[in-house]
């Protein structure tokens, strides 16, 4: 019985890869609708994949892992202890350093020439917008908005340097030690960098975070700017579709490739999968 549990998030991870890049591997996924996996999808899959050891897997997936919340115990990984970018995955970082410093989620700010003119993904602010932080957040982890990502980075901290150092710190106090931020998005730099065991720890740290944990399982959500409204959908493109996923964040550069952090619970197994340096 627990072969088959660890086999069924071993599968869990590859469906992962495949239904979000488009991955191809070897199991026999052409019956399936994409619009809805079902336990009895990954129930197949795991029935195919029994007389094939997880060691043999071959994940497009330069770096992942599977980790038991419950237990801490990696149930699978794949050079999970490599430092590798890890694009907007970085966001979860963000949240947790806004939401540990934020006396007032409806605050209002206003946007800066920086924010505003941030590129990449964008949640679409302009120089003088005024938007709550609890709207930048969704901003930040629904469509995963560059330029939310500066203004709460301002709004907290007062200037992005200032909250990078807090981003480090917290980092240093969750015993990260092969984890560093140099921008609170995660476009490519250098010194930008965790690994994906460090990054199933944050994501479970930040998971008990009540506010973020309602965020991240978010499909679509309105926002206000300057009394105007916007909707906003998750680009968490598993919410919904795969049964018992429950957040968490996608992430793409060309340096890091594509990248994906998801938390699935099924019965009494919950468990955390990171995907990064996904080529396709």
């Amino acid at each position: 019985m627990i072969k088959k549990l660890i086999h069924i998030f071993i599968i869990f991870i590859i469906v992962v890869s495949t239904f979000f890049f488009s991955t191809a591997y070897s199991f026999n996924i052409d019956s399936i609708d994409s619009t809805i996996i079902t336990n009895e999808d990954i129930d197949s899959l795991v029935y195919e994949a029994s007389t094939s050891p997880s060691q043999d897997l071959n994940l497009n997936s330069r770096s992942c892992i599977v980790l038991d919340r419950t237990s801490k115990k990696i149930l699978y990984e794949k050079n999970s202890s490599n430092k590798v970018k890890m694009a907007s995955t970085t966001k979860i970082m963000t949240a947790i350093v806004v939401l540990e410093n934020s006396t007032d989620l409806s605050q209002t700010v206003t946007i800066s020439r920086e924010a505003a003119s941030t590129g990449g993904s964008r949640l679409g602010l302009e120089t003088n917008d005024k938007i709550t932080i609890s709207n930048l957040l969704y901003g930040l982890l629904l469509c995963s908005g560059n330029d939310a990502a500066i203004a709460l980075s301002e709004a907290i901290a007062g200037d992005v340097s200032s909250f990078v150092g807090l981003m480090n710190n917290k980092a240093e106090s969750l015993g990260l030690s092969n984890t560093h931020f140099e921008s609170p998005h995660g476009l490519d730099s250098d010194n930008h960098y965790t690994t994906a065991y460090e990054l199933s720890l944050l994501t479970d740290y930040a998971l008990n975070n009540s506010t973020f944990l309602k965020i991240v399982g978010t499909t679509n959500y309105t926002v206000n700017i300057n009394g105007y409204s916007k909707s906003l959908k998750n680009t968490n493109e598993l919410l919904g579709v795969l049964n018992g996923v429950y957040g968490v964040k996608t992430g793409f550069t060309n340096g890091a490739n594509r990248c994906l952090v998801t938390a699935c619970k099924r019965n009494d197994m919950d468990v955390i999968c990171v995907v990064l340096r996904c080529r396709y």
